[in-house]
């Protein structure tokens, strides 16, 4: 299956919609898009709407903990949003629902923004 991001940035946090599974061949592509948004961008606040990632192993919870260091070594942070039961058991069953800020749904003031990043 193919893994669709899409960004928003908004007065300093950004938005990242993903569609799909992440697993061993689709986590590059989102590790590039990472790669690209923190090499880009100051963004401190970054937030995974993952309302449509249907699966995410081991190799894409490694991409998602690699984002959140290197967000933390320049004060930010990475936190999830909406994720399906299946990537919420993930989260519980490896403990990383602890280590992420998990919300249940988007929160209210990411939707307002509109720039396309």
């Amino acid at each position: 299956m193919e893994l669709k991001v899409s960004t928003r940035s908004h007065a300093g946090h950004t938005v990242v919609t993903i569609v799909g599974e992440i697993d061993l061949y689709t986590a590059p592509r989102l590790q590039a898009e990472f790669t690209r948004l923190l090499g880009q961008s100051q963004t401190m606040l970054v937030v995974l709407d993952m309302s449509a990632v249907e699966f995410c192993d081991s190799t894409g919870m490694n991409v998602l903990l690699s984002a959140l260091k290197r967000l933390r070594e320049r004060g930010g942070t990475l936190e999830v949003a909406a994720p399906r039961p299946a990537v919420r058991k993930i989260l519980q069953v490896t403990g990383l629902d602890s280590v992420f800020v998990v919300h249940e749904t988007l929160p209210e003031q990411l939707l307002t923004s509109d720039s396309q990043g």
